[in-house]
């Protein structure tokens, strides 16, 4: 294992969209003297942050550069259009982006889709980022494809979003620089795979623990070679009746 010197806190970065509090969570139980720094940071920005050893781990759109950094895929999001609340499309349920092609789509800057040709018709301007555009669907001057995630961290009562059932879609993983594969790292891993604290790979196991997988002796008690149990009283012809003989006849 490399990365010899750890940090005294464990400093994991997360892209919008990503709600990491249950894995933290579990963190702050196991470790409870390691503070878990979180830090949240544009999905195009998450690269430069763990390269520059300002993060430790991230949560992270793939994809990512698998020459630097090592990646464990999660979940792969639905993708979903926002529209204005009264906007004709929310009488579907689903939708396709042919059925978007008249539409006005924003493109953001920070669009997370790598679009060969983004779909619809082109906005007037390109968004810096994703609330920016949302302001503008907001006015009724197009629509944007996001992330479902996305669309649910920016709500807004006057908008919603249906699904795009043939758009690309965008997946999260949890990944981090290679050569800094720290023990905290690996602790940080085994709870996101859901790994018990005692089965965390690449941590001696407690000596308690050891003591715990020894086999516990058989309470039922032990059984003969013959396949019957041992330990009960083998009764005779009398069949261990006491009291008086019984007289010949």
């Amino acid at each position: 294992m490399t990365g010899s010197e750890e940090s005294p806190s464990f400093r994991l970065a997360y892209v919008p969209g990503v709600t990491p509090a249950k894995w933290v969570r579990i963190w702050n139980e196991r470790l409870p003297g390691t503070p878990l720094v979180l830090t949240q940071v544009p999905a195009a920005e998450a690269d430069a942050l763990m390269r520059a050893g300002e993060a430790d781990a991230g949560f992270v759109r793939l994809p990512v550069d698998r020459d630097f950094f090592s990646a464990i895929p999660l979940y792969t999001e639905a993708t979903v259009v926002v529209v204005p609340k009264d906007h004709l499309i929310t009488a579907a349920e689903e939708v396709t982006l042919a059925d978007l092609a008249d539409e006005v789509l924003f493109h953001p800057l920070d669009d997370v889709f790598d679009w060969d040709a983004p779909p619809g018709e082109p906005a007037f301007e390109r968004p810096a980022t994703t609330p920016d555009a949302l302001e503008l669907v907001a006015a009724n001057v197009g629509l944007l494809i996001v992330p479902q995630s996305l669309a649910r961290l920016y709500h807004r009562k006057d908008l919603t979003y249906r699904t795009v059932v043939d758009a690309p879609q965008s997946r999260i993983a949890l990944s981090w620089p290679e050569e800094a594969t720290t023990d905290l790292v690996e602790d940080f891993i085994g709870i996101v795979r859901g790994r018990t604290v005692n089965s965390t790979r690449g941590r001696e196991t407690p000596p308690e623990a050891k003591q715990q997988k020894k086999k516990k002796p058989d309470q039922g008690g032990a059984r003969q070679k013959s396949g019957k149990p041992a330990g009960r009283p083998v009764r005779g012809r009398s069949g261990g009746r006491t009291g008086k003989p019984r007289r010949k006849s």
